[in-house]
């Protein structure tokens, strides 16, 4: 309660001395994190009826009322190695100033609204869930970007469910090419054998919610689950900050 408080004065202080403003309009707005009217209203925000295993969006709801659940065409050609996998906004031209900002420029402005907006959307993901476990970084690169994007995002979704956010669990073992420009099949050869789990005995029978900032082809956050289920994970589920819904494959 008083960590709350004293974070809760610490920000009204901050706005005093830096008054907020919206990271993708410049305009003042009334707190930190948050966005003004006209950029707000550009994200495409996303919500059933949607693809029950990879939360593909759909135009409409599956049977009648929409009472059952579906998979897309994909999915049920190509089942994911992840059990579920939910993100709260859709990837495209209004929401990429905030991820590339985030993920290459440090704007955490964000973070705190990042992770209510992913709380809400992967729900049935985090329900039961054990522990959540950000995408690794590979060494190098995390020296090089000086943080994990996921692990952030982690932490700001542990704060909203309540669950441990388990860093040390999932590591990178191999420095991979970057996935941005990359087709489906291109990006599935980069990440094959790039993740692996040291002790087995942390994820056996555990439910899992891996942590990524966008799914793109799900290339990752396969290569991710599979190993997780190799060392005896009984789910791996995946909450994201955004996927991409379009056929094209966009660099990030």
């Amino acid at each position: 309660m008083w960590s709350s408080a004293l974070r809760a004065s610490g920000r009204s202080f901050a706005d005093l001395v830096w008054p907020p403003v919206c990271p993708l309009a410049g305009e003042r707005v009334d707190r930190a994190g948050h966005l003004s009217p006209l950029p707000w209203s550009r994200l495409t925000f996303l919500d059933a009826p949607w693809c029950d295993l990879c939360g593909w969006p759909f135009p409409y709801p599956a049977g009648s009322g929409g009472a059952l659940t579906a998979i897309c065409a994909s999915c049920a050609a190509h089942p994911p190695r992840y059990d579920r996998a939910r993100a709260p906004l859709a990837y495209d031209a209004a929401i990429s100033p905030l991820v590339v900002g985030f993920k290459h420029g440090s704007r955490r402005e964000m973070i705190d609204q990042f992770g209510r907006w992913m709380a809400r959307a992967g729900a049935d993901c985090l329900d039961g869930a054990d522990a959540l476990l950000p995408v690794p970084l590979h060494w190098r690169r995390l020296i090089a970007r000086r943080y994990n994007q996921s692990a952030l995002l982690g932490q700001a979704l542990a704060r909203e469910s309540g669950l441990p956010l388990w860093t040390d669990v999932l590591l990178r073992r191999r420095a991979t090419p970057s996935q941005a420009g990359r087709t489906a099949r291109m990006r599935k050869r980069n990440v094959a054998a790039a993740f692996h789990v040291p002790d087995g005995k942390r994820v056996a029978g555990q439910h899992l919610v891996l942590v990524d900032d966008v799914i793109t082809t799900g290339a990752t956050v396969s290569a991710c689950a599979y190993q997780l289920k190799r060392a005896g994970a009984a789910s791996v589920r995946v909450v994201a900050l955004c996927r991409v819904v379009r056929e094209t494959d966009p660099t990030i």
